[in-house]
């Protein structure tokens, strides 16, 4: 099986659409004239789309089966942003050609949902002391890299966000569950808050909630 880049004569895959509902996705799009078969691939929106060897995990799907199933219909186990890429798939001098579309049209996005992160900040301080003692926990429902999260210590007030005072990396990564971190000591006027440490690209992974 190999890749060939797509030229005026190649039939296409066009006017892909998704819909998602309990946790399935359903794809269609339109079949060019004379295809019976194509190869469908899944994986992470980051991934680099394959250019010379196609990528492993492909999925031969008919004509056939798509009237069937008035579409593709494929489970979403995966959190974020989903990638599938429908390939034409044809015969050439023996061997299993995917046609390669340099525009992209027989790729598409799919929001597989957010997995939850729940933090907890819990602060003591004695009666005369002049530090207090912070405890935070963790729990969430998929693993999390530690360079997902970090924490912010302000001064005076509760930090707005991340560049909002002092940020602290977190050292460890996160078990599904809940997670109790080492305690440690603030000042009596400090205040400590858990941010993604870049919300742009987290925030479509997971969601940050307080407990």
């Amino acid at each position: 099986m190999r890749f060939a880049d797509a030229d005026s004569s190649t039939p296409l895959i066009t006017e892909i659409t998704t819909q998602v509902e309990d946790r399935f996705c359903t794809l269609r799009w339109r079949w060019p004239d004379g295809v019976q078969a194509v190869c469908i691939h899944k994986g992470p929106a980051d991934e680099p789309v394959a250019r010379d060897i196609p990528p492993s995990g492909m999925k031969l799907y008919t004509r056939e089966e798509y009237k069937s199933n008035n579409g593709y219909r494929d489970r979403l186990d995966d959190i974020g942003l989903v990638a599938y890429t429908v390939y034409v798939r044809h015969t050439e001098n023996g061997g299993t050609v995917l046609v390669q579309q340099r525009d992209e049209a027989n790729r598409v996005l799919v929001s597989a949902g957010k997995a939850r992160i729940y933090y907890s900040i819990v602060q003591k301080k004695g009666l005369f002391a002049k530090q207090k003692t912070v405890h935070m926990s963790i729990t969430a429902e998929v693993p999390v890299a530690r360079d997902v999260l970090c924490y912010v210590k302000k001064r005076g007030g509760p930090p707005a966000g991340k560049e909002d005072g002092i940020r602290f990396p977190f050292v460890q990564d996160f078990a599904p569950g809940r997670n109790q971190l080492p305690p440690i000591e603030i000042g009596k006027d400090d205040f400590v808050r858990i941010f993604f440490t870049d919300g742009r690209k987290y925030g479509l992974v997971y969601e940050l909630v307080p407990e």
